[in-house]
């Protein structure tokens, strides 16, 4: 059928099942909002921000598994949306973004609200293009959906000129893609995986290293069931969280520069690493140098660019974590011995006694770690979780109970302060029945503060619980370890009335400074169905513990800070 290059992009979205789409118009994008005005295929999200509505769609896509979708118009449009890109390729998450763009005849000329959005996005996607031709967007539209969500996932951009917007064309939308350039591989080799496994049957010190990738090829319970089998501990990346539950005796914790003692201490004297669906980042490994010196390495993962990036590997096996792990299961005997690991999950374990995950308590003034705690055994897995950046991430990280994967929605690889309302909110989208909590602190709920008002004008009843310290609190921390205590720029104890502010919006806030409030404070803004802040003061030197300092081998733990 003949019709318009926004109606193409309108009804490529109804064929790709998209339910949501959050954006911010503009005027080379008005086109296409002309015909997001006509249409009944999905609802259309107005942030307040472009950088909230890409934080939004991923937020949904991290949350739902399906590809995040958002629309912002050229020049600071785009501009506006690139650290959106970013945290969603850092994290590989799945997510389509169309910007608009001056029409073709005047690209290169620096007209009005003109940016070079490709050349500009192309570090921080998986793939982008410009669109040149009305005939070619169909197929473009088909291949970004594709792209983002196979393989390694990831954000797709597409730039659409206006002029392309308009143009009339036939829409003839593919039923499948085949590119020969780009062909993810989801099974291992037969014989490495083979390798591998008697590896880890000859070993003695194994320990199964999780990553988001499994959670990205929602194989948590093939996860599990192996775990379950072969009695190996394990330990967890920030993004894995969940994939085991939190009170699985196998599972050590979160590993790297706030794991625990016993998950650190774990990876440092094992004898074989078993990596599947992790890129061996910097914040988990510590000093390269120092990192399992004395493991041999497996290591999973569907995007061959990882496997060797950074650590030696003895066994690589390129494929989808959840394919491969079946694939082992397979060759393992089932009446496997429970017993074979039993001396080294007993000396795992006295490192877990000796120093397990701890903060003191106060009636004095509220420790962060309770509040958590106490959100995660009044809601438990009614709620799924977002944060922004810094040490109330981390709190939650340790902290909350969480039981399955995709309960966690946080930014990982970029750390990207400003993440948790949007997200949040993306979440809410997603799971309308699911209770949406965003953990934040005083500094990055800030950022993103005006998505107060797309949350109320939009009916998206979100739960945002500031640990408010009055202070940027991780610089905080690192300044008070290691820079004397010279608080540069740190300090904010001049605040606004959240609670004012949250009303301002539409929304209800609380102000909350001992425990007996908070709870008050939470069946309140339970029963709220509106935006919620809840303002709650908590010690303002409390630090995130365990720590790797920068550069530091992972066994080179700090467990406590003295004066």
């Amino acid at each position: 059928m003949e019709i318009n290059g926004s109606q193409m992009i309108i009804e490529a979205l109804h064929k790709e099942g998209v339910e949501v789409v959050f954006g911010y118009p503009g005027g080379a994008m008005l086109n296409v909002y002309d015909e997001v005005y006509k249409q009944k295929y999905f609802e259309h999200i107005l942030t307040r921000h472009e950088q909230a509505a890409v934080h939004a769609a991923d937020g949904y896509a991290r949350a739902s598994g399906k590809t995040g979708v958002a629309l912002v118009t050229s020049g600071p449009g785009f501009t506006n949306a690139v650290t959106g890109l970013a945290t969603a390729y850092m994290d590989s998450v799945p997510l389509v973004l169309i910007s608009a763009q001056v029409a073709i005849s005047m690209i290169g000329t620096d007209a009005f609200q003109e940016i070079d959005a490709v050349g500009i996005s192309r570090p921080c996607v998986k793939h982008n293009y410009l669109v040149k031709n009305i005939k070619e967007l169909p197929r473009i539209l088909k291949e970004a959906f594709y792209i983002a969500n196979t393989g390694r996932a990831g954000p797709v951009h597409i730039d659409v000129p206006k002029d392309v917007t308009a143009s009339v064309g036939n829409f003839v939308y593919p039923n499948e893609i085949v590119m020969q350039t780009y062909k993810p591989t989801y099974k291992g080799n037969a014989r490495q995986i083979k390798k591998a496994v008697e590896t880890i049957l000859s070993a003695k010190r194994p320990v199964l290293y999780l990553g988001g990738g499994i959670v990205n090829s929602n194989a948590s319970h093939t996860i599990r069931e192996f775990v379950k089998l072969m009695q190996i501990p394990c330990v967890e990346t920030l993004m894995a969280r969940g994939v085991l539950r939190y009170d699985d005796p196998l599972l050590l914790g979160m590993v790297g520069m706030h794991g625990t003692y016993a998950a650190n201490m774990a990876m440092s004297e094992a004898d074989l690493i078993i990596a599947l669906g992790t890129r061996f980042d910097d914040r988990v490994t510590g000093k390269l140098s120092e990192f399992a010196k004395y493991a041999k390495v497996i290591h999973v993962d569907i995007d061959p660019s990882s496997i060797g990036k950074l650590v030696d590997i003895d066994f690589p096996i390129v494929g989808d974590a959840g394919h491969v792990v079946e694939a082992m299961m397979k060759i393992v005997d089932e009446k496997i011995d429970a017993k074979k690991y039993q001396e080294w999950r007993e000396t795992l374990g006295r490192y877990r006694n000796i120093h397990p995950l701890m903060y003191k308590d106060s009636d004095k003034v509220l420790k962060p770690q309770w509040i958590i705690e106490h959100v995660g055994q009044t809601l438990g897995d009614k709620a799924i979780i977002t944060t922004d950046v810094g040490q109330h991430q981390m709190w939650t990280a340790q902290f909350y109970p969480f039981t399955k994967t995709r309960q966690l929605i946080t930014s990982g690889g970029l750390g990207t302060m400003g993440f948790g309302l949007p997200a949040a909110m993306g979440v809410k989208k997603a799971f309308p029945d699911k209770i949406s909590v965003n953990f934040a602190g005083d500094g990055g709920i800030l950022m993103n503060i005006q998505e107060l008002m797309t949350a109320a004008a939009s009916n998206i009843p979100v739960i945002n619980i500031i640990l408010n310290n009055r202070f940027l609190g991780m610089v905080r921390q690192w300044q008070t370890f290691f820079y004397g205590k010279r608080y540069s720029s740190t300090d904010l104890d001049m605040q606004p009335d959240f609670v004012k502010l949250a009303e301002s919006f539409g929304g209800v806030g609380f102000k909350v400074r001992t425990k007996d409030e908070f709870i008050k404070a939470l069946e309140s803004a339970l029963s709220s169905n509106k935006i919620v802040i809840i303002d709650v003061e908590i010690d303002r030197f409390e630090n995130v513990l365990p720590m790797v300092p920068a550069g530091s081998s992972l066994y080179n733990m700090m467990l406590e800070y003295k004066d």
